[in-house]
């Protein structure tokens, strides 16, 4: 398997990506405002990364990376439910999604709630379908239970509700970073520790690409908070501001923005210094890695 640029792993895997999340929706017997609801926001586009990270993780093994379609799907739904229900009134009350409207603006605050149950369920319901021939059930039940562990209490809906009981007050670094693993990283982290999984990774390298996603998903996380205020909303497709305008605390806010560059730039250095040691086909993830680092959107 050779090495590829990422702009063309991405267009071959992203593809398969839309195509099995449209089928998946298309599939489901359920009302069609239901189905319209979940399809606006999965169609909404974006990066696509934690799919992305997964298929990646395969490729270093020098794995088929089509083996991880059904988990990828999985947490795509995953995270675009966490999307569509932080755009509430209740929660961030945004009325812009990646440049268009917040699902509850097209569909109403009820629909837009269900279609978020409807896909955090959906997806384990997918999850459970994976061939057994892809992969052993015990190793299954293993990779069902590390989703559920990340999407729920003890990840990114824990580090949702502290990023709600933070706002309107100064948070030191550590309860930033405590509300960023959990919200944003263990999403991360999981699409990266499923992959290994599914590639037969050894317990010491699952280990070694667990502290790479810690770092990468603190990185993605302070690139955000940089773009919330030096980003261009016509590209980041919501305002610019918004987390100050919903009194949260940042990285340039508790470090200035400086010291949040430089935090970064150290997230970045040691996620690849990681991968360095590891005896992986690591090319992908590095590139995944450098694009968290400078992207603008």
């Amino acid at each position: 398997m050779s090495n590829l640029p990422l702009s063309t792993f991405t267009e071959k895997y992203k593809k398969a990506l839309e195509q099995e999340l449209k089928n998946s929706v298309e599939n489901l017997i359920a009302p069609p405002i239901l189905k319209d609801s979940i399809l606006y926001s999965l169609s909404a586009g974006g990066k696509r990364i934690r799919p992305l990270l997964l298929f990646g993780t395969l490729y270093a093994f020098e794995k088929d990376p089509l083996k991880g379609l059904l988990p990828s799907v999985a947490i795509e739904m995953i995270h675009t439910y966490s999307l569509i229900h932080d755009d509430l009134p209740s929660m961030d009350d945004d009325d812009l999604r990646r440049g268009i409207p917040t699902n509850h603006k097209v569909y109403g605050e009820a629909v837009a709630i269900l279609a978020g149950d409807a896909l955090l369920t959906y997806s384990f319901q997918l999850m459970a379908k994976m061939p057994l021939e892809d992969i052993p059930a015990q190793k299954l039940i293993q990779c069902i239970q590390l989703l559920a562990e990340a999407a729920g209490a003890e990840g990114m809906v824990g580090g949702q509700i502290a990023d709600i009981e933070g706002e309107n007050k100064e948070l030191t670094k550590e309860e930033l970073e405590y509300i960023h693993v959990h919200k944003t990283g263990k999403l991360l982290g999981v699409s990266i520790e499923i992959g290994a999984i599914l590639a037969g990774a050894s317990d010491y390298q699952i280990s070694q690409l667990k502290e790479f996603a810690f770092h990468l998903g603190l990185a993605f996380q302070i690139r955000d908070d940089i773009l919330d205020l030096e980003g261009d909303e016509a590209v980041i497709g919501k305002p610019v501001g918004s987390d100050m305008d919903n009194h949260k605390s940042t990285y340039p806010k508790i470090l200035t923005m400086d010291g949040a560059k430089s935090e970064l730039d150290m997230h970045i250095s040691r996620a690849k210094s990681i991968l360095h040691e590891l005896n992986i086909k690591s090319s992908i993830l590095e590139q995944i890695t450098d694009l968290i680092a400078s992207r603008n959107n």
